[in-house]
């Protein structure tokens, strides 16, 4: 294969393909990452879960009746129960309940129907794709384009899975990126995390760049004497640059509410983290007021006003649904 053209060559803010391109197809499908890849984004982020034999595949969440067609499926009515994932009482089908064999048996299908209708008419399409295929659809585009596509993983849960179910999915990713040749720094893979420890040790595992997910409110599960609030200052930052690389911060977090920047940015750049802040979405219900077309949840509205506020505030780069819009494509 010719030398790859580099991720994000241009250098500007970085792409992420938030679920792939899950604003125009079912997330975490490989038709949703290769649509994101078609339209330029620079990486594309699996959220990844594992089965019961112990693959790392891909789902927003461990609960899969809301992306897959598992509630019409009489064969595992079964296997639907209650469970307490992090704090939180889940009702439904879990990734970790299935084997590879039984997930694949499945398909796809839209998480937010009420808000993405023209999505649905991919519904039973797609089967829930492993990293093992992610990967090996990143290598062909990349043969395919003569450019570099970056990987993004999000690992779901981490300490809560090793404390209920004993699996390690820690050091399932780390194996899996050591056999694929994609644990160096200059692998063009982040690690994303919403908690502490299991970064910490990636951090002593390997060498690609590690980001500490931050969400609205609250703290990280495996911290309970930590907020993300006391993270975001300038010594919880300083502390957050000894394990990881990064932050992905809430939008929120960023911009006001009348979009000027917080000071989050400068006071992680300070710190010597990048900001990848999270979502850039184009339903207005995502959207702050002011950049909403009407009062309706699912009208588009004015997405890239969202970018360039987040662009004056100084970031590294951004998730978002829609990376053909952003990218023009």
């Amino acid at each position: 294969m010719p030398d790859l053209a580099p991720v994000n060559a241009d250098g500007d803010l970085l792409v992420i393909a938030h679920r792939g391109a899950s604003g125009e197809r079912p997330e975490h499908t490989l038709a949703s990452y290769e649509r994101a890849i078609d339209a330029g984004a620079d990486y594309i982020e699996p959220d990844l879960v594992v089965t019961k034999d112990l693959v790392l595949v891909a789902r927003h969440e461990n609960e899969i009746g809301e992306t897959t067609d598992v509630a019409d499926r009489p064969e595992f009515a079964d296997r639907r129960k209650t469970k307490n994932i992090e704090g939180q009482l889940v009702n439904g089908w879990f990734a970790e309940d299935f084997t590879l064999a039984e997930l694949r048996s499945l398909r796809a299908k839209e998480r937010m129907p009420a808000l993405r209708p023209a999505n649905t008419r991919f519904d039973g399409l797609y089967q829930v794709p492993t990293f093992a295929e992610i990967i090996a659809l990143k290598r062909a585009k990349e043969a395919e384009t003569g450019r570099k596509i970056g990987l993004y993983p999000e690992l779901k849960h981490p300490t809560w899975l090793l404390q209920e179910t004993g699996i390690d999915t820690v050091d399932l990713l780390v194996t899996q990126l050591r056999e694929e040749g994609l644990d160096a720094a200059d692998a063009d893979v982040f690690v994303q995390v919403f908690e502490v420890g299991p970064l910490q040790r990636l951090d002593k595992m390997i060498d690609t760049p590690l980001i500490l997910l931050i969400r609205p409110e609250g703290g990280p599960f495996d911290e309970p004497a930590m907020t993300w609030a006391g993270i975001m200052t300038p010594t919880g930052l300083a502390e957050v640059a000894t394990y990881a690389d990064g932050i992905g911060p809430w939008t929120g977090h960023v911009l006001n509410d009348d979009g000027t920047p917080t000071d989050l940015v400068r006071d992680a750049h300070a710190a010597g983290l990048e900001v990848h802040p999270w979502t850039v979405r184009k339903e207005n219900v995502f959207l702050p007021p002011s950049l909403r077309s009407d009062a309706s949840e699912n009208g588009v509205g004015n997405m890239m006003g969202l970018v360039k506020l987040l662009e004056a505030a100084g970031v590294d780069g951004y998730f978002t649904d829609d990376p053909a819009l952003v990218r023009g494509e």
